[in-house]
């Protein structure tokens, strides 16, 4: 016989990640409406069952209708679900981890986001900060073997920027030939076109980043995956 059993709210929630003063933060809002009033909190939203594909759909619709931003990186991280997590009642959230550079969360508008270091959370509702803590993990777990990070960067990058990027997400400094070591990257010059990696991600370019220096060519990740020795 069939039973109409009650039926959980899903949502999406986007844990947003960005690098500023030297390290990995997180963009989070305060809540305008109940439950959790005045609260930090991540965005996030409903899934629409008439529009939305997919959670990932719904996800980059959430991000595009509050923000106006389209992440060059989203992840789906994993769902936080039960009767406990909102005061509503039960309910399922199908958590995400995007990675924006600092310049295009600041445009959207004074006060939207405020930032907060990953490593010392204040106070969120609901969930979030667990569902941080679990993307702060998987973002440096994959940052250790991949291109994870370049999509903090530029388009274009320097290597010393590459390298910066890396530190600020591990919170450790290393010298210019270990990490290069670790990448796997070699220390001679590459020619336009040619990659300068072992395993032809880091792509050198035409162009150069001037300075009172050397002037420093300017590189694009060629895509997202694997460095063959990489090691953090």
């Amino acid at each position: 016989m069939d039973r109409d059993y009650p039926t959980p709210a899903v949502s999406v929630d986007i844990v947003l990640l960005t690098l500023a003063e030297g390290g990995l933060k997180v963009a989070l809002h305060r809540r305008e409406h109940d439950p959790c009033r005045g609260q930090l909190a991540l965005p996030g939203g409903y899934v629409h069952v008439d529009e939305d594909a997919s959670a990932d759909a719904t996800a980059l619709r959430v991000l595009k209708q509050k923000t106006g931003l389209v992440p060059r990186y989203l992840e789906q991280l994993r769902t936080f679900a039960g009767p406990d997590r909102d005061p509503r009642g039960w309910s399922v959230a199908i958590s995400h981890v995007a990675l924006i550079p600092l310049e295009e969360l600041r445009g959207v508008g004074d006060g939207v986001f405020h930032f907060y270091d990953v490593d010392q959370l204040p106070e969120l509702a609901f969930d979030h900060a667990e569902q941080v803590r679990e993307a702060v993990q998987r973002v440096r777990n994959k940052a250790s073997y991949s291109t994870l990070p370049c999509w903090l960067l530029p388009e274009l990058f320097t290597l010393t920027q590459l390298q910066r990027t890396y530190e600020q997400i591990f919170g450790e400094t290393v010298s210019r030939g270990t990490f290069r070591s670790r990448l796997g990257i070699r220390v001679g010059d590459a020619r336009p076109g040619e990659s300068a990696d072992e395993a032809d991600i880091l792509i050198a370019t035409d162009e150069f980043l001037g300075g009172s220096q050397r002037p420093a060519r300017l590189f694009r990740v060629n895509h997202l995956s694997l460095f063959k020795r990489a090691c953090w």
